[in-house]
């Protein structure tokens, strides 16, 4: 899994973490080879004070190079915030969809 960033060779790089713990530390390590991600969002319920890698700030990540920004982070249940993001990405194209299935 760690060199499936690096060979892949993307123009660029999104991310979409729900949760945490070990396999965001891996897709971190992964795009560290290629000089960060450009795009992460988070779906987070970890809070900082607890010191836990789940919880760590993406300004942490900018200062690792495992991610080229600083991000925004939305301390949400993932059972209401992976849906109305599935939902708005379907939504954005959806009059494209209906219009090749006619």
């Amino acid at each position: 899994m760690n060199g499936e960033a690096v060979y892949a060779n993307p123009k660029k790089m999104g991310l979409i973490i729900i949760g945490g713990r070990l396999p965001k530390h891996h897709i971190y390590n992964e795009n560290m080879l290629r000089n960060g991600a450009d795009y992460v969002v988070f779906i987070i319920t970890a809070q900082e004070f607890d010191g836990s890698d789940s919880s760590a700030r993406p300004d942490e990540a900018v200062s690792w190079g495992k991610i080229r920004r600083s991000t925004e982070t939305v301390h949400c249940d993932t059972t209401i915030a992976f849906p109305l993001l599935l939902a708005a990405t379907f939504a954005k194209n959806a009059n494209k969809l209906r219009k090749t299935e006619m």
